[in-house]
């Protein structure tokens, strides 16, 4: 008897499953999530599911040897770095990021690296073999230890995986393979979170650590259920515009490391190429003598960036004045507008307010709040901060600048690229040496009005 297929709405978000149609999910609420599925008779998917059940048996956790955790150098110490030291044996690394941003051809450098002594296998569900040939040849690599598998079935590329052994194994991509015991298309919500399921199993059965890319929507975020993101080991991103060089790789979630790291590359026709200074690559083209231009430092994990902030303030048009941010969040860019014209008694009332990161940058952290309203109080008044000089300060309501972490760490990345002053908080320079300090001019400042006028002079 031919199994029965009924359709069903589940939410692209929580996997909320519904016998029809509605507006929002009645579990997590959102709007507009529920996509239509079909699905046959619960006993034909759990006959595909129990094929790949996997017996396993209690262990003491003082029997369990540590060594078996190793970690594989992939050969890019960028992401090297943002794994946390290395992959882990195991482990499942989901990679995703907007159209042509880059991630099969970092996965593909590193293959040159690690098919010198390992096994890898590379499947490929979007393209053919003779067109992963063409691009390892563009980018170099000739690894005779490189295997291409072009298949798009998750139980025949786990079957597979048991019978011919692979050290590393790398999926591009998981929206599209498919179980073909379930009735619903590849990259559907129940496609995407079984197929993860089931490579997942093989994973950790087998000790193989896996990489999988994954597409995102229109949103930024990845595509298919966000069980996704629990069921793997490690999520990482790539950010950056494309019609840009700077590419930065960040880590969401690693349960072998830190999440605050991040990679910096540099897409180049012979593919991506590490920074090493990112701070020497995001000033460099910064204006000699312009107005509205301040350096700033952030922090990304350990790592001290130096980054450039722009604003523009230009007389309105019309009544109600424009606001842009780019790279920085614009709420928080609202905010310091109101600081400036209320405590310092600078006014935008009137006028069109531009903040731009140079360089494809994203600063999310309170410590680039004094740099920005730096730029644009530059602008405003068409004074140059000078071009040695670095500025980094939380800005408070009642307009005072609270003091930020890394200070130390901040300061002496600036040091080390020849810059010459250094405009931070009044409390984390009473908690500095007297050694930095004699390595670059450091002013504390307490008030907002009292940085602008620091940085300006005659602002």
């Amino acid at each position: 008897m031919a199994p029965k297929i009924k359709t069903v709405y589940v939410c692209s978000q929580c996997g909320y499953v519904a016998p029809k149609w509605c507006g929002q999910c009645p579990d997590c609420g959102e709007w507009n999530t529920m996509n239509e599925e079909t699905r046959t008779t619960q006993s034909q998917n759990q006959t595909a599911y129990n094929k790949t059940t996997i017996m396993s048996a209690a262990r003491k956790l003082n029997e369990i040897n540590e060594e078996n955790s190793l970690r594989y150098d992939v050969g890019i110490s960028e992401l090297n770095r943002v794994l946390g030291g290395g992959l882990v044996k195991g482990s499942l690394v989901l990679l995703s990021g907007d159209p042509g941003i880059g991630k099969s051809t970092i996965l593909l450098q590193a293959c040159e690296y690690l098919g010198r002594d390992k096994k890898v296998l590379y499947v490929a569900g979007e393209e053919s073999a003779h067109q992963i040939k063409s691009r390892a040849t563009r980018l170099g690599v000739k690894s005779d230890n490189l295997y291409i598998l072009s298949e798009t079935d998750a139980q025949y590329i786990c079957e597979y995986l048991r019978s011919e052994s692979a050290d590393i194994v790398i999926i591009d991509s998981i929206q599209t393979l498919f179980i073909s015991e379930i009735q619903s298309l590849p990259g559907s919500i129940t496609q995407v979170r079984e197929c993860t399921n089931l490579i997942m199993r093989t994973a950790k059965s087998l000790d193989i650590p896996i990489f999988i890319v994954g597409h995102v929507n229109k949103d930024g975020n990845i595509a298919g259920p966000k069980v996704l993101e629990h069921i793997v080991d490690c999520v990482l991103y790539f950010e950056g515009e494309k019609n840009m060089s700077c590419r930065i790789l960040r880590a969401v979630k690693n349960r072998f490391g830190s999440t605050n790291e991040i990679g910096v590359f540099e897409m180049c026709e012979r593919g991506l190429v590490e920074v090493k200074n990112p701070s020497k690559m995001l000033i460099s083209g910064k204006a000699k003598n312009a107005s509205g231009s301040c350096i700033t430092c952030t922090m990304e994990g350990s790592r001290p960036i130096l980054a450039e902030v722009q604003g523009l303030v230009a007389p309105s048009g019309f009544g109600n004045p424009r606001r842009m941010s780019t790279g920085f969040d614009y709420n928080r860019m609202a905010m310091i507008l109101a600081v400036l014209e209320k405590r310092a008694g600078y006014f935008f009332g009137n006028a069109d307010c531009y903040v731009n990161i140079a360089g494809g940058l994203k600063l999310d952290e309170p410590a680039a709040d004094l740099s920005v309203a730096t730029s644009l109080v530059s602008s405003l008044k068409d004074t140059v901060v000078p071009d040695d000089t670095i500025v980094f300060g939380e800005i408070g309501l009642s307009g005072e600048i609270r003091s930020v972490n890394n200070c130390e760490q901040r300061i002496r990345e600036g040091i080390r690229l020849g810059f010459a002053k250094c405009i931070i908080p009044y409390h984390n320079k009473k908690q500095l040496s007297k050694e930095l300090n004699d390595q670059i001019e450091i002013i504390g400042v307490k008030t907002i009005r009292e940085a602008v006028i620091e940085a300006g002079g005659s602002f």
